[in-house]
């Protein structure tokens, strides 16, 4: 799972990159050239913590995030050109960083701070990059008609989908609104249309400041990105005392981290032992043979059966015998529907 980090210049992205990678990349600006660094975080989750100490296993294994972080969007007039668009098409999801903060020596490009007019900015940006694209589509197929020679129930099938995509576009509505049935999504999977993919937009604030009101039509996070960038670089023992002096009990950064991961509509499985207690990323409803395949292809290929105890009478019970003794362990096939938080062993011929 990869998410994007994008936004205007000034706008702090290499800030919030930084605060949720623990990394020390210069926050000095791009010059509009086309930069991407990447770094790879774990999703809290304190059930793996709950389950590690159960087990007490030779490894614990998080769940993962990574976040690039995009430099060489300007939000102008100009497009968005084809070495950017093929970096950005590449990305499961956006996180869109937002300036809210004010600072003199940290010129905003348009000579304002506004938030408001920055999210439409780029949201507009995106929009106009699928709209360019649909109706280029949308060309190419009138030009395979006249020809002729084609798959004519494909191009009529991929005429009738583009066309309420351009509709929707023409509307200012993002195509992560659209429904798509199963076969359109396939249709779709090698477009790279930007305004399908998930957004989380980030509100970048000044120390201390009020949380502007936005209108969106997807989820936003505010947070202080520099002193979440200082935390986010201190050991732990003085994370804490700095956090209590600004009494701050939580970093923000975790609940962001958490909204990446639920963006794309994952969940996570466990699987537990003495060697290992891990976090599986798989999608929500996926079955067991799919989530199977998250640990092994040959696994899956030789599913046989899946093994299944819910976190909740585990660690209620207190161990696998006692859940075995209670009727709460699970005998499940293939296409069982994994939960989140589900321990699971998969029992398989491979």
């Amino acid at each position: 799972m990869k998410l994007g980090i994008i936004g205007l210049p000034q706008s702090g992205k290499t800030t919030i990159y930084n605060a949720l990678t623990r990394n020390n990349t210069p926050t000095t600006a791009s010059a509009g050239r086309i930069e991407v660094h990447t770094g790879v975080v774990d999703v809290p989750d304190e059930r793996i913590t709950i389950l590690s100490k159960m087990f007490n296993p030779k490894k614990t294994i998080y769940a993962k995030v990574t976040y690039a972080d995009i430099a060489g969007l300007d939000g102008g007039s100009k497009g968005i050109s084809g070495s950017l668009l093929n970096t950005l098409s590449q990305m499961d999801a956006f996180v869109h960083v937002v300036r809210c903060f004010e600072d003199d020596n940290v010129p905003h490009p348009n000579g304002q701070v506004s938030p408001a007019k920055d999210l439409d900015s780029m949201l507009t940006e995106l929009l106009l990059n699928d709209q360019i694209a649909v109706e280029r589509k949308l060309e190419k197929l009138v030009d395979e008609r006249k020809k002729g020679g084609t798959d004519k129930a494909l191009n009529e099938r991929q005429t009738t989908l583009f066309t309420r995509m351009l509709e929707s576009l023409n509307n200012n509505v993002p195509l992560r609104r659209m429904e798509f049935n199963a076969e359109e999504e396939k249709e779709l999977s090698s477009f790279g249309l930007l305004t399908r993919k998930p957004i989380l937009t980030v509100l970048n604030l000044g120390e201390g400041q009020k949380v502007p009101e936005l209108q969106t039509d997807h989820t936003v996070v505010s947070l202080p990105g520099k002193l979440e960038m200082e935390i986010a670089q201190l050991s732990g023992e003085d994370a804490e005392m700095f956090m209590s002096e600004y009494g701050i009990t939580e970093p923000a950064l975790n609940k962001m981290i958490k909204l990446s991961y639920e963006l794309l509509n994952l969940q996570s499985f466990f699987t537990v032992g003495e060697d290992e207690v891990r976090a599986w990323t798989t999608r929500k409803n996926a079955t067991a043979v799919e989530s199977a395949g998250e640990i092994h292809s040959d696994i899956a290929r030789g599913f046989i059966r899946a093994e299944v105890v819910a976190y909740e009478d585990l660690v209620g019970l207190g161990s696998m015998a006692e859940c075995k003794a209670k009727g709460k362990f699970r005998l499940e096939g293939k296409e069982y529907l994994v939960k989140d938080g589900d321990i699971v062993h998969i029992r398989s011929s491979l």
